[in-house]
């Protein structure tokens, strides 16, 4: 693999931008599950073994059992919260103050740690929403708020909410994340309209230049991260430790985000070190 971290060191040493993107992958050394296939899901969630995540994750729990709804994103809004951004969050955040023309985060994780981890809010795009916005589940407006200071108590057992849910303040029905989910027409995208407009006036100005896509943990399921990385950059590294396989001249390192990033980033420490002296 040394030949491998070589390319990927001197590619991300001459870029001129870097399109940073993450999947669920990315977060798995955070501590964070990555629901692969109904097993991944069913060893998270026990209670829900029989049903898959699309099943789970889907809006209308919100009007049929609130209880279940906000008992799963309950749950996982606390983990995200209390999940700390492992070292490769801060190795990409190095390297994004690197290129002349910056770094851009394009993401399809909704737990907000590249926020947590110090990128800039404007350099961010969290293409299915985040877990720490709101919106009304009966969409009465396009409104979208912070879940900060929303507490939501499970019973672990179940994973059903115990407490008050939140409400939307416009109109009192419950509140839900401003997440896209599956089969879900009442996304409320003003946030993700904000984001996509910066995303795009960065894309024309990292035109014609070098732009190095560092794809990280983004697998076939769900391959928006995969083809956006694809389309957008000049060079290709893409990190997954089971998906790895690249287009003709990407660089393919199949292990997991933060071992593939340290190494990457000793490698690049190394060149610079001997081209010091």
């Amino acid at each position: 693999m040394d030949e491998t971290f070589q390319q990927a060191a001197d590619a991300i040493r001459t870029a001129d931008a870097l399109l940073i993107g993450a999947g669920a992958g990315m977060g798995v050394d955070s501590g964070l599950p990555d629901f692969r296939g109904p097993e991944g899901f069913w060893k998270a969630y026990p209670p829900f073994r029989g049903k898959s995540f699309s099943e789970i994750s889907t809006p209308h729990w919100f009007q049929t059992d609130p209880a279940l709804a906000w008992g799963f994103f309950g749950h996982r809004l606390k983990l995200y919260r209390e999940a700390n951004p492992h070292r490769g969050f801060e190795i990409l955040r190095k390297w994004s103050e690197r290129p002349r023309l910056g770094a851009f985060v394009f993401t399809t994780n909704v737990d907000g740690q590249f926020q947590k981890a110090g990128f800039p809010e404007d350099r961010i795009i969290e293409y299915h929403g985040s877990i720490h916005h709101l919106q009304c589940s009966q969409a009465c407006d396009p409104s979208v708020w912070s879940s900060e200071g929303v507490e939501i108590t499970v019973d672990e057992e179940t994973i059903r909410a115990t407490s008050e849910f939140p409400r939307c303040p416009n109109c009192d029905a419950i509140a839900r994340p401003n997440i896209l989910m599956f089969d879900d027409w009442e996304f409320h995208q003003t946030r993700h309209k904000i984001q996509y407009a910066a995303y795009q006036n960065w894309l024309r100005r990292v035109q014609r230049t070098r732009v190095v896509a560092i794809e990280l943990g983004a697998g076939l399921a769900i391959p928006t991260v995969r083809s956006e990385c694809e389309n957008r950059g000049t060079i290709l590294i893409r990190i997954n430790p089971r998906e790895a396989d690249t287009p003709t001249h990407g660089i393919s390192i199949p292990l997991g985000s933060m071992e593939a990033l340290e190494r990457i980033d000793s490698q690049l420490t190394a060149d610079e070190t001997i081209g010091s002296t």
